[in-house]
């Protein structure tokens, strides 16, 4: 039976891992997920996320340790429709109208969403009788949407569901995942916009070489960094000795533009102005890309080390 009430949590892994050959992609991972939780899952090209999310899904299974969702096998609890997904690699079906491919994804679950909702919650009414393979980008991704809903899943999984995407596309497709999680369902997504994660996520999870780096809130996370991000124009100006000015942990170079990242912005401001290098001063927190670049080891751009 679908939806039956319980303790368990949505996603449980327990020390799971997997090897290709020499690589382990996951390497002992220990995640839990709650009901009505929404999480995003972050990391580096190659990190183990897409590894993470096919073991998640049943699409292979763990060679050690053991993945749960809702406290069943990852096969059972997706052949029961508790859990959609929309992964990189779709392709829209041809000659189907968006009605038609939804309704037959619908009839192979035991208890599907009725179709009119999947597709009003996914923004499609209005396409329902298009072509599903002759629709824009951002229509086509709805209809991903809208077929992960079909079954009615109290978790929806999300493998980069807004790359190549622009941006009013972007926005309405997470007004639509929003919408759905505010039934009370689950969302686990993995993405490469960060501002994606900072604004929808509930707790971040980040992962490199198969590993849980850090779990928590993104403000949790930005707090791990601390400090402030200094920035202004060189104006062609020396950049020898901002390494040394108070506060300051590191140097980023952008083009005519330095970017400090200080633990002290106030003494780092003021010896700024002794100097007379305020102009386009902009001082801010510390982001959730400062955040990640700090727990992943990786950078954009040149990076000077401060001298001790």
């Amino acid at each position: 039976m679908k939806k039956e009430p319980g303790n368990e949590p949505a996603v449980a892994f327990e020390a799971a891992t997997r090897t290709y050959g020499p690589v382990r992609a996951v390497d002992g991972i220990d995640l839990t997920i709650h009901r009505g939780e929404t999480v995003a899952l972050l990391g580096r090209n190659g990190a183990g996320k897409s590894t993470t999310i096919g073991l998640l899904l049943g699409l292979d299974a763990p060679d050690s340790g053991r993945v749960r969702l809702f406290g069943d096998t990852p096969a059972r609890a997706v052949a029961a429709g508790r859990v959609g997904a929309m992964l990189q690699d779709a392709r829209p079906v041809p000659r189907v109208t968006v009605r038609e491919l939804v309704t037959f994804v619908a009839r192979t679950y035991p208890s599907p969403m009725p179709v009119a909702e999947a597709l009003a919650l996914a923004g499609l009414t209005g396409f329902a009788d298009r072509r599903a393979d002759r629709l824009s980008g951002g229509q086509a991704q709805r209809v991903r949407f809208a077929v992960a809903l079909a079954g009615n899943p109290e978790l929806i999984v999300l493998d980069e569901p807004t790359a190549a995407l622009d941006v009013e596309a972007r926005q309405a497709f997470w007004e639509s995942m929003e919408a759905y999680a505010r039934r009370g369902n689950t969302v686990l997504f993995s993405t490469h916009y960060l501002e994606e994660a900072d604004a929808s996520a509930d707790r971040i999870v980040v992962v490199d070489s198969g590993r849980v780096l850090a779990d928590g809130t993104a403000e949790q996370l930005k707090r791990r960094v601390g400090g402030a991000r200094v920035s202004f124009d060189l104006a062609g100006g020396p950049t020898d000795g901002l390494t040394l000015l108070p506060g300051v942990t590191s140097v980023e170079i952008r083009g005519d533009r330095a970017h400090l990242r200080s633990d002290d912005s106030d003494a780092t401001v003021l010896a700024l102005a002794a100097q007379h290098a305020v102009r386009g001063l902009e001082v801010a927190p510390a982001s959730l890309n400062d955040a990640f670049l700090t727990l992943t080891g990786g950078a954009a751009a040149k990076i000077l080390e401060p001298a001790r």
